[in-house]
């Protein structure tokens, strides 16, 4: 099992093309931890507004009586994806693990692939 600091420097290393990593509460908006980011990336704000994302999704879901699970969340720009996986493990509730990848470098597949499995690692 890892830590958030080690999983977080997992998927920063393991997964081609990362620019940024955090693992975020959606019930408060808040980082627990983050890694990477730039001056053009805040990984703090996008924890934030990817809480939005997520809770509106799972709304919408509500709404609409769908009672699957969310499994990720994949938001494409110009130049990176943003990828945003729910925990699902024991104690994750309400998480998320959220990756932003260069398009240019990033195999979209692999990086859900390991995503998934440093998920199960995760250690809460």
């Amino acid at each position: 099992m890892a830590s958030v600091e080690t999983s977080l420097k997992e998927a920063m290393t393991s997964i081609e093309g990362s620019v940024g990593a955090a693992l975020v509460d959606y019930t408060s908006g808040m980082a627990l931890g983050t890694l990477g980011g730039s001056k053009d990336l805040d990984l703090t704000v996008a924890a934030a507004g990817n809480t939005d994302v997520i809770r509106a999704k799972i709304r919408t879901m509500e709404m609409l009586g769908i009672n699957d699970g969310i499994e990720d969340v994949l938001i494409t720009l110009d130049t990176q994806y943003h990828l945003i996986r729910l925990i699902k493990s024991r104690g994750g509730n309400g998480l998320f693990l959220y990756i932003v990848l260069d398009k240019n470098r990033a195999n979209l597949a692999m990086a859900r692939h390991q995503l998934k499995r440093i998920e199960a690692e995760l250690e809460l």
